[in-house]
């Protein structure tokens, strides 16, 4: 990770002072704080918390290791990918800001744009190869560490569902002011209110708490990421009131009710992986009393299903297929109104 670029853009999350190279650590020039960046990453959060805190801080959430390295793009995760080079258009010249970057992940996978990109999150837990190849800071959203107008173009992905309504004008807020007049901010999340076509995905849900009750899949972990949803959006309305009080206007939307795409993730996925858990648990000779046992089956099983993905053999290509079957739901359903949606938001 280099500094000669983005330390120009960093400031003091305390004071708003400016921040210079100390050697291993980084100091600010006015109250004297230092920051650490000897694990890859500088930590560049307040020095008080907030107390609103997310669950992505607690280590349970992370047990399944799926942060630890960068996949290739599939599935859901293939969708918002696409949705974002369509509507954000990252590109050479861009300084673009991931807020709330988890992993780091979709900054390694946007790294080919040409824009410099940076991601922040309150959370450590950042993938091997996001932190030896992208720039990642850690910070509080609702306090930026950035200076005024620095960045061309935001995103910011399943973040703001997880944020109380307070937090999220806190969010938005600072988003504005790190933005270029006229930059843009690309966002994926949704409102409390959906429209018709949702019965369709709580179809898809109910089969696979179904599946779940008689062992066939495991969503626990799901339940787990889901469980500090607070959802601070009524409805659209709601939407761009909110936005314009945070001195954005709505550009473009596009509604995404995922009914193939629930069917492929909360029900196939989920038999795959459970079935590959199973193997990895034969295989680990674990003990049925062993509490710990189908943790580690899954981390296995994880560590083994991304190796072949890395491999780019007929699995990816497989999956590649299924995505691109995926973005059925943005061609079929992307005008009619729904709870989750993709929009950019423009600074007014």
């Amino acid at each position: 990770m280099t500094a000669d670029v983005w330390l120009g853009w960093i400031r003091c999350p305390d004071c708003s002072g400016d921040i210079v190279s100390d050697g291993e650590h980084l100091r600010c020039t006015s109250c004297g704080r230092t920051f650490d960046r000897s694990k890859g990453y500088v930590d560049l959060r307040p020095s008080q918390s907030f107390t609103e805190q997310t669950k992505y801080l607690d280590e349970s959430l992370h047990a399944d290791a799926r942060h630890e390295s960068v996949s290739p793009p599939l599935l859901g995760s293939r969708v918002r990918h696409n949705m974002l080079r369509r509507l954000l258009q990252p590109a050479a010249g861009d300084r673009i800001v991931d807020l709330g970057c988890g992993s780091g992940r979709s900054v390694v996978w946007h790294g080919d744009s040409g824009a410099t990109i940076v991601g922040i999150d309150i959370s450590p837990f950042f993938a091997h190869d996001a932190i030896a190849h992208s720039t990642l800071l850690l910070g509080d959203l609702r306090r930026l560490p950035f200076k005024d107008r620095v960045f061309t173009k935001a995103w910011t992905l399943d973040v703001l569902e997880h944020l109380s309504p307070e937090a999220l004008a806190d969010v938005l807020r600072e988003a504005n002011r790190v933005l270029v007049p006229g930059g843009a901010l690309f966002i994926y999340t949704h409102v409390r209110k959906n429209g018709p076509l949702a019965g369709g995905v709580r179809l898809v849900n109910r089969l696979a708490r179904g599946l779940e009750s008689i062992g066939l899949i495991d969503l626990t972990q799901e339940r787990l990421r889901k469980s500090d949803h607070l959802n601070p959006l009524t409805d659209h309305d709601d939407l761009q009131r909110t936005m314009a009080a945070a001195g954005f206007s709505i550009e473009r939307i596009v509604y995404y009710t995922p009914i193939l795409g629930a069917f492929v993730e909360n029900v196939l996925m989920r038999m795959a992986e459970r079935a590959l858990a199973r193997r990895s648990r034969t295989r680990l000779a674990a003990s049925p009393a062993d509490p710990q046992a189908d943790t580690a089956a899954v981390r296995a099983a994880r560590t083994m299903a991304k190796a072949r993905l890395e491999r780019r053999g007929p699995l990816y290509v497989t999956l590649r297929g299924v995505s691109a079957m995926m973005m059925l739901d943005i061609a079929l359903f992307g005008r009619f109104k729904s709870g989750p949606f993709f929009a950019v938001v423009r600074k007014t």
